[in-house]
């Protein structure tokens, strides 16, 4: 297992790397977006890639989110002093060293091996939040335990999607709490999987083998669930590949793979989980059911529109993430980063997180501009994992942390308040293309 030290600050993030550069090392995770998706790409399988680099249809809603940010430029002001400097931020009565969170990304195990648990180690030792995926390639409590090795109180939360077992919802919001999650993320947008281009002409869902379901067979309710699973649905061709197939499904399952394989619960699991991960007719009333079962704050995420955040004000919800789940669910779907002043203003009383398309500390500085708490970090870091485990998730986060604590300081801000209350401008570049 690799490990790296978290960097103190951004001089001297970039002075290590510099330093090193002396005696002929350079960053083994690129600092450079395209060069890191490059080398992620070259790291993983042409699956594991399609399936965290794709969007959704003709991926335009990916390219939307960046064009918003683009359309965005700094007014950097001049003699400010900006030698002392506060990334810190407040988020539900923690303070935290940065502004940003690692959102929930699904089947790990895809990019690295030690997935879910390289990441956790990595953002506990520099005390940024993760949200547990739902979709995890290991369960909670195992990432809990591993955060809880280098730091007792690492933040944590837990994304829910919200099964059509009500009593799996419970199994989980209670397991969450018992983790000592601070947060519970409801994902709205992904109630149907959407039409995903690439990983359809791979005719690949990592599901079916087994892979992205550690939550759900180390649930207790779940697991009991697997006895009256129904044996039907389609079936594929039976060859070589699908046998192997069923063994990796075999191999994912808790305990003995020959058990799991001979006993068919590996299958049931894959089958039950297809059949009950998400439910596509929750409403606004069910929330107060939710409410109901946890005294942890309830935060949802996928709203882009300002109705939503006015009825999520009137239904009690604790925040709210503006996102269009990375653009893997709505082809043509707005820009999170255009969304945001509408979220702000319709829900002022409410800590408001952006995530999807956030590249670098300039985007960071961007949203926190035009209004957002916080924001959240997706593929970047599974990019860093996959091509250095613990080490490239933690590389990706402290050149994030040192990039946009620089941006701040040049840009003439020397807290976060001073972004969000104006001191530095925001002004629009309508040349680029919308």
């Amino acid at each position: 297992m690799s490990q790296t030290t978290p960097a103190t600050g951004a001089v001297a993030r970039q002075q290590a790397i510099y330093s090193a550069g002396m005696s002929g090392s350079r960053p083994t995770v690129p600092i450079d977006y395209a060069a890191l998706e490059a080398a992620a790409e070259k790291a993983m399988s042409e699956e594991g890639y399609a399936y965290i680099a794709g969007g959704a249809g003709r991926e335009s809603t990916m390219a939307a989110n960046r064009r918003a940010f683009e359309r965005w430029r700094i007014v950097p002001r001049m003699l400010r002093d900006v030698a002392t400097r506060d990334t810190s931020v407040e988020l539900f009565g923690r303070r935290l060293a940065s502004p940003f969170l690692l959102c929930p990304i699904g089947v790990l195990e895809m990019a690295h091996a030690e997935a879910d648990i390289a990441v956790a180690r990595a953002a506990a030792a520099r005390g940024v939040p993760m949200l547990f995926s739902n979709q995890a390639s290991r369960s909670m409590e195992d990432c809990t335990a591993a955060m809880q090795q280098l730091q007792a109180d690492a933040p944590r939360w837990f994304q829910l999607y919200w099964s059509k077992s009500d009593a799996l919802v419970e199994s989980l919001v209670a397991r969450a709490e018992a983790c000592g999650c601070e947060a519970l993320v409801v994902t709205l947008d992904t109630t149907l999987l959407g039409w995903r281009s690439r990983d359809l002409d791979l005719a690949h869902l990592p599901f079916l083998l087994g892979q992205g379901i550690a939550q759900y067979t180390s649930d207790p309710v779940f697991r009991a669930s697997l006895s009256a699973v129904p044996d039907d649905g389609p079936r594929p061709k039976i060859n070589t590949r699908t046998l192997r197939n069923v063994i990796a499904a075999a191999r994912h399952y808790p305990g003995s793979s020959l058990r799991a394989l001979t006993s068919g619960q590996a299958l049931a699991a894959v089958r039950q989980f297809i059949a009950t991960y998400s439910r596509p007719n929750i409403t606004w009333a069910d929330l107060a059911w939710l409410r109901q079962r946890t005294k942890l704050p309830i935060v949802l995420k996928g709203v882009l529109d300002g109705d939503d955040a006015r009825l999520a004000v009137e239904h009690g919800i604790d925040g709210l993430i503006v996102s269009n789940h990375g653009g893997r669910q709505v082809d043509g779907a707005r820009a999170s980063l255009d969304a945001l002043p509408e979220i702000v203003a319709a829900a002022p009383q409410l800590p408001v997180i952006l995530d999807s398309g956030i590249r670098g500390g300039a985007d960071v500085f961007k949203a926190l501009a035009l209004g957002a708490r916080a924001v959240g970090i997706g593929r970047p870091y599974a990019y860093g994992l996959a091509i250095d485990g613990e080490a490239g998730v933690g590389q990706v986060l402290d050149n994030l942390a040192a990039d946009f604590e620089l941006t701040m300081a040049l840009a003439g801000c020397r807290d976060i308040d001073a972004i969000r209350s104006g001191t530095t401008r925001l002004v629009r570049d309508d040349d680029v293309a919308g």
